[in-house]
C-alpha cells in the first residue's frame, strides 16, 4: 500500500470557507490580518520573557503561522481543536481576545484558564479548544478520545489533533493509529513538522523521513503539505475534512513548516546554521500573502501598514490589561479542579 502524495482531490466548499481555487480578497485579507496577530503577539511574548514578566517555558510560533491561517477558512467551528505546547497562536486563530491569552501568561484571574494553564495549557470550551499539553505526544490519544466521543453521539463534527515532528516518536501514535483506523474515528492528525523537534533532525531520529507514511501500516491515508503556503494548507485540510466527515475514518498530514526562533526561548539553535534560517525566511507565509493582496491590488502597502499598526496597538493593550488584571489567589487553585455533578446513579 502506498501513502497517497499527490495534491488533494478538489474539496466542496466547506462551511466556513472557500473551496479550492477560489480565494479572493476577503480571504487573503483574512488571512494577512490573522497571522500578523499571531506574528506580533509571538514578538512581543518573546520580549516580555527576556523581561521576566512571566516565567515557565515559552515556545513561539513565529514561522508557521500559515496553518493556523490556513485551517481557520477549512474547517467549521463547531470541529474541535487539540495541540502541543507551542500553542499560544491557537485561541487567537479562534478568537480568543488577545488579551486574555495574554493574561494567561501573566498567570492573572481574567487568562483563559484563569492563570493556573500558563504558557503551554490553553484551552477554550466555548472555542471547542482542549489544550495546549506539556506532555509531548500527549494529545494524540486524547485526540483520538475526543473523536470517539463525537461518533459514540452521532455528531457531525472532525477533530484537528496536532503534534510536533517530535512527538511523531512516541509510542502513543501507533497505539492511537490502530484504534483509530479500526474504529474509523472522524480525526485528522496534523504534523506541523519544522523539522527539528527540540533540536534534533527527523533525518536523524528515524530512516522514514517522511512523516505522511507513519500510517501506512495501519492503512490511513497520509499526504506532505507546505505548510508555508495558506492556500496548499486550506486545500489539504479541507480535502481532509470531507475524507473524514464521510465516514472513511482518519487522515494524517505532514504539514512541512519552520521556526524561526529556537525551540523554546533557552534553545541556543547550534544545530542548524543562520543561512539556513535566513533562506527559510524567503517563503515567509505573511509576505506571501502580503504580495499576492498587493498584485491583484485589493489593498495598498499603507492598508496594510495600517493594519499592521491596528494589530501592535492591539498586543500592547493586551500586555496592559494583563499587567493590570489581579494574580491567581491560593484560594482559586482549589477551583476546577473536580467536575461536580449529581450522579444519575445511587452511590455507595
Amino acid at each position: 500500500m502506498t501513502t497517497k502524495t499527490a495534491s488533494p482531490k478538489k474539496p466542496n466548499k466547506t462551511a466556513d470557507g472557500p473551496a479550492k481555487g477560489s480565494f479572493d480578497k476577503a480571504t487573503y485579507l483574512h488571512w494577512f490580518k490573522e497571522m500578523m496577530l499571531m506574528r506580533r503577539f509571538e514578538e512581543k511574548c518573546g520580549q516580555l520573557y527576556t523581561m521576566q514578566k512571566f516565567g515557565g517555558f515559552c515556545h513561539l510560533y513565529i514561522g508557521q503561522e500559515a496553518i493556523l491561517a490556513g485551517m481557520s477558512t477549512s474547517i467549521r467551528k463547531t470541529d474541535r481543536i487539540i495541540t502541543g505546547y507551542r500553542d499560544h497562536a491557537h485561541p487567537l486563530m479562534l478568537g480568543v481576545p488577545a488579551k486574555n491569552v495574554m493574561a494567561e501568561l501573566y498567570g492573572k484571574l481574567t487568562g483563559t484558564s484563569k492563570g493556573k494553564g500558563g504558557s503551554m495549557h490553553y484551552f477554550d470550551k466555548e472555542r471547542n479548544l482542549f489544550g495546549g499539553h506539556g506532555i509531548v505526544g500527549g494529545q494524540i490519544g486524547l485526540g483520538a478520545g475526543i473523536a470517539f466521543a463525537d461518533k459514540y453521539r452521532g455528531e457531525d463534527h472532525v477533530t484537528l489533533c496536532m503534534m510536533g515532528d517530535g512527538a511523531v516518536r512516541q509510542g502513543l501514535l501507533h497505539e492511537t493509529f490502530n484504534m483509530a483506523m479500526t474504529w474509523k474515528l472522524p480525526v485528522i492528525f496534523i504534523v506541523e513538522n519544522n523539522n527539528y523537534a527540540m533540536g534534533t533532525s527527523v533525518e536523524r531520529t528515524s530512516n522514514v523521513h517522511d512523516l505522511s507514511r507513519l500510517g501506512e501500516s495501519y492503512d490511513m491515508p497520509g499526504l506532505g503539505v507546505n505548510g508555508m503556503r495558506c492556500e496548499d494548507v486550506h486545500d489539504a485540510i479541507a480535502m481532509a475534512c470531507e475524507h473524514v466527515r464521510a465516514g472513511n475514518g482518519p487522515y494524517l498530514l505532514d504539514i512541512k513548516t519552520y521556526r524561526y526562533k529556537g525551540h523554546s526561548m533557552s534553545d541556543p539553535q547550534k544545530y542548524r546554521t543562520k543561512e539556513e534560517v535566513e533562506e527559510y525566511k524567503k517563503q515567509d507565509p505573511i509576505e506571501g500573502v502580503r504580495d499576492t493582496i498587493l498584485k491583484n491590488k485589493w489593498a495598498k502597502e499603507a492598508e496594510l501598514e495600517a493594519i499592521d499598526e491596528a494589530i501592535k496597538q492591539e498586543v500592547e493593550e493586551a500586555v496592559k490589561f494583563a499587567e493590570e488584571s489581579p494574580m491567581a489567589t491560593e484560594e482559586e487553585l482549589y477551583n476546577d479542579v473536580y467536575f461536580e455533578k449529581d450522579y444519575p446513579f445511587e452511590k455507595d
